[in-house]
């Protein structure tokens, strides 16, 4: 019988989307930048350099950061994360109503983006250990509360701001999140070693399931030591370049390529969030029972045969519907990669590994955004953007296939060795 002290493993799940809903308000940040500028007489730039400085962060905390989670556990981690996010944010107020730039730059470019990135591995590698039935599906939970965030705090800033002002609107929404993430954080636990769900247990009893044996058990630095682990950053940088390329320009590509309205694209990006939504926790399912390396092959066909079409589109509906694919994509390739990252290296080190990954979050905000924006400059075009991206995507592909077959091979070479071993 399951012990009765043990928590319940969907409240774990449901502290997780708690911490990860919080942080995810960051996307929501476009909701200040007409506000901060009429009101308090920013440039937008100024204003827009307090985001780069969050999600570069973001990313960057991710990495430096991840051994202290493993080391400390999620619960401290969670606990620094919203005091970070929730000072940030508070004092993203306080800066407002001092007319201070630099102190705002500070507070919800630098704190935020700390407690962000904290905040976004911390639950993650004990979600994925109380899950080892549905690792896709756990992971894809939690990151569908960090693209869904935004949905949530997007209209809430809107009427506080307009109701009372911004600096309160910053205040009360700094302590909203403080206190859910605090709230959340305090439940959180990793479950006994070597846990498993009762009807997992029972199966694999009957014979009818077999416990998943991950390919390795990995410290980070192992990891990064590994073929495995390029192969995937690589991977997940051009999957996640592709997908904030797309976001970045959506509204603008749409309006040239396949001549839609302003008003059609404002729509089109709106319900480009439903779809990154979506493509996280859909394709986060799918993998469990498709695998994690197909997912990401599939990701790649699917965006190898966007890019290479999109040129040709004369259709407004199925361009848009592309577009939603590679959104979709890019989603996905964040809810897929603890699970991933849980099947290569297994439990042993996850914070501090996919902190490492993370790094592709940072790199992506980069590259993606700025290759649209000189290609479009030296040509007055979009469509070279969609060849450019083909061939990165092509690229990914291959690496895919190659990650793909190499795992088979270390698995059926294991497999051998265990029936050596079993025979001796």
């Amino acid at each position: 019988m399951q012990n009765p002290a043990l928590k319940n493993r969907w409240l774990i799940a449901l502290s997780a989307i708690g911490i990860h809903l919080s942080i995810g308000a960051a996307y929501a940040y476009s909701v200040y930048t007409i506000p901060l500028t009429e009101t308090m007489g920013w440039t937008v730039s100024s204003v827009t350099l307090a985001f780069t400085f969050m999600m570069v962060l973001g990313g960057g905390a991710a990495a430096l950061f991840g051994k202290f989670v493993e080391r400390s556990g999620p619960r401290k981690s969670a606990m620094l994360a919203a005091v970070l996010f929730g000072l940030g944010q508070a004092g993203s107020g306080l800066s407002v109503a001092m007319d201070s730039l630099p102190l705002f730059l500070l507070t919800y470019g630098i704190l935020s983006g700390l407690g962000l990135g904290i905040g976004y591995i911390a639950p993650v590698s004990t979600l994925v250990k109380w899950f080892p039935d549905h690792r896709g599906l756990a992971t894809g939970m939690a990151v569908l509360g960090f693209g869904t965030g935004a949905l949530i705090t997007a209209p809430v800033a809107a009427y506080l701001m307009e109701n009372l002002s911004i600096p309160v609107t910053f205040y009360i929404l700094g302590f909203s999140y403080f206190l859910l993430m605090t709230l959340a954080a305090l439940y959180i636990a990793p479950p006994p070693k070597g846990w498993l769900p009762q009807g997992m247990k029972d199966a694999v009893k009957a014979g009818t399931r077999k416990i998943k044996i991950d390919l390795t058990q990995s410290t980070g630095k192992e990891a990064v030591n590994s073929r495995h682990f390029w192969m995937l950053w690589t991977m997940m940088l051009i999957n996640t370049s592709a997908g904030i390329m797309m976001i970045s320009v959506a509204s603008p590509m749409a309006q040239q390529v396949v001549g839609l309205s302003a008003g059609a694209a404002a729509t089109m990006v709106g319900i480009m969030g439903i779809f990154n939504g979506a493509g996280r926790i859909g394709w986060a399912a799918a993998s469990d029972y498709i695998s994690r390396p197909v997912v990401f092959i599939s990701f790649f066909i699917i965006q190898l045969v966007t890019f290479l079409t999109l040129p040709i589109i004369t259709s407004v509906i199925i361009f848009q519907v592309l577009i939603f694919l590679v959104v979709s994509c890019y989603g996905g390739g964040f809810s897929n990669l603890p699970a991933f990252i849980a099947d290569l290296f297994g439990t042993k080190e996850l914070g501090a590994i996919h902190g490492y990954l993370l790094t592709t979050w940072s790199l992506g905000g980069l590259i993606g955004p700025t290759l649209v924006s000189q290609i479009y400059t030296r040509t007055g075009s979009y469509i070279p953007v969609f060849y450019v991206f083909a061939v990165l995507i092509a690229i990914a592909f291959i690496i895919s296939i190659l990650l793909f077959a190499d795992i088979r091979k270390v698995k059926r070479k294991k497999s051998h060795q265990n029936a050596v071993s079993a025979e001796a």
